[in-house]
């Protein structure tokens, strides 16, 4: 199943082969990163900030407050808006400052910002995206933080992505000096050891859902 369509401002014009247009590397991109960025144009300005989100199917819930006025403001008019997201995943050494380059995956999703009625469950859903299981170790949320959380959608109707894997680009009759040394240096994230907060006492156990966070992305092995 694809998500892009055949518009010409849709269309990777430069290493076009890169261009991904099946859903399950995008939703693997998605699920892998906890931040994206939000662009859009207030009041004639260009602004771009960071938020947080959760993919839920084929939406995206960005998560802001009541004071997160230009979001808002794009949704009521129902402005286009922009929301870009990143994943770096290792820097290609190569031979020749020229081929040099990063793999990467990166997608753009485009479209129209719409209010999630549901608060709590949308909260519900981005708590237990960037630490599953937490929601049902805490409190529930009081009415007060509801009220003062906003929660948008964007569906990913519209959605350009591009991607580079594999090593440097190299051929046995480059000519090349083969004694200088080329290939990948992988990037991948890695959850550090938790902090507890000044008035957390001492004994405190660690909750399973922290555990398990730092169990999911554990440090890479040296290569």
């Amino acid at each position: 199943m694809t998500f892009t369509n055949d518009a010409p401002d849709r269309r990777i014009r430069r290493l076009a082969d890169r261009q991904v247009t099946d859903r399950a590397p995008l939703y693997r991109l998605l699920d892998d990163q906890l931040v994206g960025h939000l662009a859009a144009v207030a009041d004639g300005v260009p602004i771009v900030v960071p938020m947080a989100y959760a993919r839920v199917g084929d939406d995206l819930l960005l998560h802001g407050s009541t004071g997160g006025g230009f979001a808002l403001r794009a949704a009521e008019t129902r402005a286009p808006v922009a929301f870009a997201i990143t994943s770096l995943d290792g820097v290609v050494v190569a031979r020749s400052l020229y081929d040099s380059s990063m793999n990467y995956r990166s997608a753009v999703v485009y479209g129209v910002l719409e209010p999630v009625d549901d608060a709590a469950a949308a909260l519900d859903a981005l708590a237990d995206r960037l630490i599953p299981g937490r929601g049902a170790e805490l409190r529930a949320s009081t009415r007060r933080e509801v009220a003062g959380t906003r929660v948008l959608r964007l569906a990913l109707d519209d959605v350009v992505m591009k991607a580079r894997a594999g090593g440097p680009s190299e051929a046995p009759d480059d000519g090349e000096d083969r004694s200088v040394w080329a290939g990948v240096v992988p990037l991948a994230p890695a959850w550090g050891e938790p902090v507890a907060s000044e008035l957390t006492p001492e004994q405190t156990p660690i909750p399973e859902s922290v555990v398990a966070l730092m169990r999911s992305r554990a440090p890479m092995p040296t290569l």
